[in-house]
């Protein structure tokens, strides 16, 4: 047979889903149901005593590539409290052709305060990723979101400049839309990260929003005291942005979240597993 026409070869991809959901039973929050299939995994480590009930999102994969697709759903019942992270940064790995897709939904309920603080994903040379964010929460619900992307492998020198990215958040508050954006990079990357006025050969983007009847001016200008982007969108959102170098941007982030914790009755540090 010729070569040309042999058929190609079909590699076995991940097809992960993680759902969960904590509710209040007297007066702490409990796990209600758990559901997943490899290779993501939900553990829970024993929290501080200040701190709410967390629980970390493993890819036991290492890294996802081409053609993976993973689903995550979480839930907070009406008065829960929880955070949610990672162990460690997310890898999206070079792809020989289709898209890396991660779908994730956040609910909260009314009263619950919700943390999704996961660390930062990586974009190897050649990562093609879809990824989207959906979150509903109840009018007086509070949401804390913070992402941030990697270009490359700052470490080994290599930058993100052949691939594709498009990536969408959406966040409804009492099911109506509350923010909506979306960044599509991939006809010239190298081009649009050349950009004085675009991405300015940055390492990374980060970030934050303040979803809730907290987001308020005081916290936006705490914020801005300590030289972040933050703006008060409209009422009951605050949005801040970090674009630079990796670590510059990591370090950013992770002092706006300790910023904003002890206004949702959290201590003002980091969660260990960002720390450990």
């Amino acid at each position: 047979m010729n070569a040309a026409a042999m058929p190609q070869p079909s590699h076995q991809r991940s097809r992960g889903r993680l759902e969960l959901d904590y509710h209040l039973h007297e007066g702490r929050t409990v796990l209600g149901g758990l559901y997943q299939s490899p290779p993501m995994r939900a553990l829970f480590p024993d929290p501080e005593a200040d701190e709410a009930p967390i629980c970390a999102l493993v890819n036991t994969a290492g890294g996802l590539a081409g053609g993976d697709r993973v689903e995550i759903a979480l839930s907070l019942g009406a008065g829960a409290r929880a955070s949610f992270s990672t162990p460690a940064a997310e890898k999206i790995y070079r792809s020989l052709g289709p898209a890396t897709e991660i779908s994730v939904t956040l609910e909260a309920g009314p009263g619950a305060v919700f943390e999704w603080i996961p660390q930062e994903t990586i974009l190897f040379e050649g990562a093609r990723l879809e990824r989207r964010l959906n979150a509903d929460i109840a009018e007086d619900a509070t949401l804390l979101m913070a992402e941030a992307l990697v270009f490359g492998r700052a470490a080994r020198g290599e930058t993100w400049r052949r691939g594709a990215l498009q990536d969408s958040w959406r966040i409804q508050r009492g099911s109506k839309l509350l923010w909506a954006e979306g960044l599509s990079l991939g006809e010239d990357i190298a081009a649009d990260f050349a950009d004085p006025f675009g991405f300015a050969n940055a390492e990374a983007l980060g970030s934050l929003v303040l979803a809730g009847p907290l987001a308020q001016p005081d916290l936006r200008n705490a914020l801005r005291e300590a030289g972040a982007l933050a703006s008060l969108v409209r009422p009951g959102l605050l949005v801040t942005r970090w674009l630079g170098g990796a670590v510059a941007v990591r370090e950013g982030l992770g002092a706006a979240i300790c910023r904003l914790r002890p206004a949702l009755g959290l201590p003002a540090r980091l969660p260990r597993l960002w720390t450990t």
